[in-house]
């Protein structure tokens, strides 16, 4: 399936890519152009848009567009939910909701300037989730004796 965000990628738009190749569809191709061309170029592709105006799959309230994914695709993966929330505090402006926010926008802003190519960016950036998520993983093991630890680290 085709996927469409808006360029220039930032924590949401590099964390949807990784949790729909990593949990919902292994096979997606992702699309990025400007926030104007997003409608028109998903209704030509028949892609999937997220995380732009108009997206079915965005922001609401308090969400950001990686936990209306999740809340969509009905995920309930542990250290996945774990993720979520450092990657909404991120996106959302809210680094006090997560210990873990400030230092992960810091490093998507390292990111953006260090690969401005969206493709590229992804692909570098995936690292960083599988790490993160694989730190999540251990995590919610810590406090949770029900975690299902054949999932941790996801494939890549």
């Amino acid at each position: 399936m085709k996927w469409i965000t808006r360029s220039h990628v930032h924590v949401d738009r590099v964390a949807c890519p990784w949790l729909i190749k990593r949990f919902i569809d292994s096979e997606a191709e992702f699309i990025f152009v400007p926030k104007s061309q997003v409608k028109a170029v998903a209704e030509k592709e028949g892609a999937i848009a997220f995380d732009a105006p108009g997206a079915d799959l965005d922001h609401d309230g308090d969400l950001c567009t990686f936990d209306v994914i999740i809340r969509r695709y009905e995920l309930t993966d542990e250290p996945l939910l774990r993720l979520a929330k450092i990657v909404n505090a991120a996106d959302t402006g809210r680094p006090e909701k997560d210990s873990l926010a400030a230092g992960f926008e810091a490093i998507a802003v390292g990111f953006g300037l260090r690969y401005p190519d969206d493709k590229k960016n992804l692909k570098r950036q995936f690292e960083v989730y599988d790490a993160l998520y694989a730190w999540c993983c251990l995590h919610v093991a810590g406090e949770s004796r029900t975690v299902d630890h054949s999932s941790c680290p996801p494939p890549a």
